[in-house]
């Protein structure tokens, strides 16, 4: 993989650029709507634009898998944007998780065999792991090879082409598994979610044949972080648009004969939106690079962007619905989805006071 430091930031900030730019001419908010009312709640032909023309999927991915040699920093940069936009598109799920799972696992034969693929976007990945009362344990059991149970919580399962699964073995050893989504047994189930921008389903697998992928133990805490440090990422995005859509409506409001953002009191209210923004930029941005860099503070920062950014992204969207009045919380303004998206990605990966508690338990 290219080392970050190759990748400057005006090439960065160019990419970043470019996705804006491609989402305002092709992921407007009408556009968002039509396409999470869809089967699968993928906006399918924006993913396929943003892997041939852009290729957001093979940022990480090293060129000898057909991959840009980048680092997870410009995915970040995608990430923010699409973050902004609310794009349903499976980026997440399968280009940072998926992607990242097999990056992290090592291995070479998989990576030949999944990577090309996946950098494309002719192919969606979709990480199975969690069991029902969260990430900590995994919802499937390998046996000799076979899959049972359920994984909840899973992103993009019902486009995803190829299923990459955690599960638990023999003395809760984590392992690393791949079945194909439309393999016999193995069955999707859409999940009713809060944040209709993405998608969230469960996974059964009824004693389904597996190729494992070897693996390191400590795979599952690693994904984890880069899951974190990513989503963290998108959040400043959201957040960032927010604040935007706020500041532009209180500019055009009118009470008492005179536009509200005039007020002092609400000025305050802004300011404050903004300081939690930049914040969590620059917490996300230093979380994104200790991971790109194999910093060993990387797990720590992680946790701390998953924390900070979280809190943060639902505090400024909690003020922009106040800010916007009654019209914010109607179905017909965006600023709610931005709302309810803030609230969804705090819990993705584990909630942000179990994950602090976690973490202080091992210290003790």
């Amino acid at each position: 993989m290219t080392a970050l430091s190759a990748i400057s930031s005006e090439e960065r900030e160019a990419l970043a650029e470019a996705v804006r730019d491609l989402l305002q001419r092709r992921g407007d908010p009408t556009t968002v709507r039509a396409a999470i009312a869809t089967t699968g709640r993928v906006d399918a032909s924006l993913w396929q634009t943003l892997c041939t023309e852009i290729g957001v999927a093979a940022l990480p991915i090293p060129e000898e898998h057909g991959g840009a040699g980048a680092s997870w920093a410009e995915t970040a940069a995608v990430l923010e944007e699409l973050g902004a936009a609310l794009s349903p598109v499976p980026a997440f799920g399968s280009a940072v998780l998926a992607v990242g799972a097999v990056l992290l696992a090592g291995d070479d034969e998989a990576s030949s065999r999944l990577l090309p693929g996946l950098a494309s976007g002719e192919r969606v990945g979709a990480v199975c792991w969690a069991g029902v009362r969260g990430w900590n344990t995994p919802g499937v059991h390998a046996d000799a090879g076979l899959l049972s149970g359920t994984a909840h919580y899973v992103v993009d399962a019902e486009t995803a082409d190829t299923l990459l699964v955690l599960a638990s073995g023999p003395g809760e050893h984590v392992t690393l598994h791949e079945v194909a989504a439309d393999a016999e047994g193995v069955s999707v189930s859409p999940m009713p979610v809060m944040d209709p921008t993405r998608s969230l389903s469960s996974v059964r697998f009824d004693e389904v044949a597996s190729s494992v992928i070897p693996a390191p133990g400590d795979l599952a805490t690693r994904l984890r972080s880069l899951g974190w440090a990513l989503l963290s990422a998108e959040q400043v995005g959201g957040a960032q648009r927010a604040l935007d859509l706020t500041v532009d409506y209180t500019k055009s409001r009118k009470q008492f004969g005179r536009t509200i953002g005039s007020f002092q009191a609400l000025k305050h209210r802004m300011a404050d939106m903004y300081v939690l923004v930049e914040t969590a930029r620059s917490i996300s941005r230093a979380a994104v690079h200790a991971l790109a860099t194999d910093d060993p503070e990387a797990d720590a920062l992680a946790l701390a962007a998953h924390v900070y950014c979280s809190d943060a992204y639902r505090s400024v969207t909690g003020e922009a619905i106040q800010l916007h009045g009654g019209i914010g919380i109607t179905w017909e303004h965006d600023i709610q989805l931005y709302f309810k998206r803030a609230q969804a990605t705090s819990q993705l990966l584990g909630a942000p006071h179990t994950a602090v508690a976690e973490v202080a338990a091992r210290l003790r």
